[in-house]
């Protein structure tokens, strides 16, 4: 397997038959990688939907000693889904706290560029929820992107919708897909990816023409 020389696979198999240790392990690490660390989030999905694999065969994976607890897929898609809103959740909360100064400080800088931040605080203004669905599935740019949610004051129950909605279609699905069919499965999930950013372009095309078109018609 591929994911297997992943540093954070190679982590989280040491506690295979620790289930509690993993989840915490995960949580941590989802609230790092939320706060833009360098823990890839998709990476840590597919990580504990193999180890949840893993559980489900004991005769190819056999556990070092019996009646040991495995990963479990459910409990893990949930633990994984409710790390992340609350990644996510947390922070907007810095955002609207802080407002746009928390964008331009000397720290955030070294995470992300000026151009970065300029660049999702300008996507965040012009398509709205629209934004805020992508930003999910945009690795790089889901911190800065939810900081500029709080930061410009939208919502929080609307981002909450959209963000789990987002999170709803890409979390628990990785794991059980993985947890189910096992490595296999692993190149579909970065082709249904790309789907989902095609079917995103999409819309964005035909809501931008739209407005155009309305524009128009008004100065006519």
């Amino acid at each position: 397997m591929e994911i297997a020389n992943q540093p954070i696979f190679q982590y989280l198999a040491q506690y295979a038959y620790q289930p509690e240790w993993v989840y915490a392990a995960v949580i941590g690490m989802m609230l790092a990688s939320g706060f833009g660390l360098p823990l890839p989030e998709e990476v840590t999905l597919i990580s504990l939907g193999v180890l949840a694999f893993m559980g489900t065969r004991p005769d190819l994976f056999p556990p070092p000693e019996a009646g040991l607890k495995a990963v479990n897929m459910h409990h893990a898609a949930l633990i994984a889904f409710t790390a992340v809103i609350l990644s996510d959740s947390l922070i907007y909360c810095l955002g609207k706290i802080w407002g746009r100064k928390i964008l331009y400080h000397d720290k955030m800088r070294r995470l992300v560029s000026v151009e970065s931040l300029n660049k999702v605080e300008e996507q965040t203004k012009r398509y709205g929820m629209i934004a805020v669905f992508a930003f999910r599935f945009t690795p790089g740019v889901r911190f800065p992107g939810h900081l500029a949610c709080g930061a410009m004051k939208i919502e929080y129950w609307k981002f909450l919708l959209v963000d789990s909605f987002a999170a709803l279609i890409s979390v628990p699905t990785q794991i059980y897909l993985v947890a189910i069919y096992g490595e296999p499965i692993i190149n579909f999930l970065k082709e249904v990816k790309v789907v989902i950013f095609i079917a995103l372009g999409t819309v964005v095309s035909v809501y931008l023409f739209r407005r155009f078109v309305l524009r128009k018609k008004q100065l006519t």
